[in-house]
């Protein structure tokens, strides 16, 4: 029996300092790329999720040509995703424009271990009535509808997120970075095709409980702030939204704990990449429960 534990301490050992000098080396090759290297392997490595990486912020955000476009949007999407530990405020905003009613979404709030903001465009191909928007699954825009999309995102006062880009839905993640959604405030720009667009858009601002004296426009251009949620939680699912940013919180601690040698989350990425494979593919996987195609 002594013989049997003595040769288990050795066996686990042997596996610690194993463990321990793959590690370092690993930090020291993670050290000792240029960012221009660590930039391009990165790419790489998510671009199969859609996203892309900008080291002026230190920040994730979503490509034009990404798989998620496929799935179009419905509200069903928004009810289900607290279960999936995705605790978001969202602001619907539809209007009708050209035969078609449009929606122009915006979210705010935690994803997994991103604090994150987005803004989608989607439509129909026919204007519905207002019983039918929470049924409806709305297509993504085309190329040629994208409007011009541009938000700051700040958390506590502080901004921690600032991009713009003609697309049909525009992101920003800061990845292990915990918030509630009530830190966070959002400053949106948006610039449509025509003027007569923006002004529809502007009616839709109203009708979801905006004052006009809170919205600025400026030719097409309709500038506002998003900052209270649309989403009602009866008790059962507060209490679930309770569990899910416990959880949340407890892997981003454990996310910078495992990442502590570094600062930026590239570094912080590449080094889980070579470390922990199962847990890069595993962080990155937001907005996995779109699960509906369009038709």
């Amino acid at each position: 029996m002594y013989l049997f534990f003595g040769i288990f301490f050795l066996v686990l050992l042997f596996f610690f300092f194993l463990n321990h000098w793959r590690r370092k080396k690993i930090i020291t090759k993670v050290r000792c790329m240029c960012m221009k290297e660590k930039c391009r392997i990165l790419d790489e490595l998510i671009a199969p999720f859609g996203y892309a990486y900008l080291p002026a912020q230190d920040i994730f955000t979503s490509r034009l040509d990404v798989w998620q476009r496929d799935f179009g949007y419905c509200t069903l999407y928004d009810k289900a995703a607290f279960r999936f530990n995705m605790i978001f405020d969202c602001l619907p905003v539809y209007f009708n424009y050209e035969g078609k009613t449009w929606l122009l979404e915006l979210w705010k709030g935690q994803y997994g271990i991103n604090t994150g903001a987005e803004i989608g465009v989607y439509y129909a191909d026919r204007i519905l009535e207002p019983g039918e928007y929470k049924n409806t699954l709305f297509q993504s825009v085309e190329d040629c509808d994208m409007p011009a999309l541009s938000f700051r995102l700040f958390r506590k006062g502080v901004q921690i997120a600032d991009v713009c880009a003609r697309h049909w839905w525009l992101t920003a993640f800061s990845m292990g970075r915990f918030s509630w959604s009530a830190d966070l405030y959002l400053r949106a720009c948006i610039t449509f095709a025509t003027h007569s667009m923006a002004h529809a858009f502007v009616d839709g601002l109203v009708k979801a409980g905006y004052n006009r004296e809170d919205i600025c426009m400026d030719c097409h251009t309709v500038t506002f702030s998003f900052t209270k949620s649309a989403m009602h939680w009866n008790c059962l699912d507060r209490i679930w939204v309770r569990i899910a940013q416990w959880v949340n919180r407890f892997w981003c601690r454990v996310y910078l704990f495992v990442t502590r040698p570094f600062c930026l989350s590239i570094d912080r990425i590449l080094y889980l990449y070579y470390y922990l494979p199962a847990a890069f593919r595993k962080m990155l996987r937001i907005r996995k429960y779109k699960k509906k195609k369009r038709g």
